[in-house]
């Protein structure tokens, strides 16, 4: 019994330590799209050089925690996994279906507004939260 224990903790263990890592490349993310998006105006007067030293070290950044995610999703559990590729293939597809509509509405003259990339990201965070919840619940 005491190995078993032992082996739940040190899946435990590793798993928090996976997800911390996500954490730390999600932050990081956005503080380089932060870094990329503002640092242009704010910081070096728009400089080519300095522009595009930002957007590729904010695409680095991306890959580097699209790379924890993977790792973390590899390590968890099968109803863990199951719980987060549900939630992310519901986020994908109201991501893709509304940032179409979305964009259709301004072309079609339903809204005045320019769409903007940040709400459909939000709304894709927001759903893929929900399908987190949702799918703990589930296997309660």
């Amino acid at each position: 019994m005491k190995k078993q224990t032992s082996a739940t903790g040190q899946w435990e263990a590793s798993t928090a330590k996976n997800g911390t890592r996500v954490l730390i490349w999600a932050l990081a993310w956005v503080l380089t799209t932060a870094l990329a998006a503002f640092g242009p105006k704010a910081f070096w007067d728009f400089h080519t050089g300095l522009t595009i030293l930002g957007v590729l070290i904010n695409v680095g950044v991306g890959f580097g925690m699209i790379f924890a995610t993977k790792r973390h999703l590899q390590a968890l559990d099968e109803m863990h996994q199951k719980i987060f590729r549900d939630a992310a293939v519901l986020s994908l597809g109201v991501g893709l279906v509304c940032a179409s509509s979305y964009e259709l509405l301004e072309d079609i003259q339903l809204i005045t507004f320019q769409p903007e990339i940040s709400h459909v990201m939000i709304l894709m965070c927001l759903t893929f939260l929900v399908g987190m919840i949702a799918g703990h619940r589930k296997y309660r």
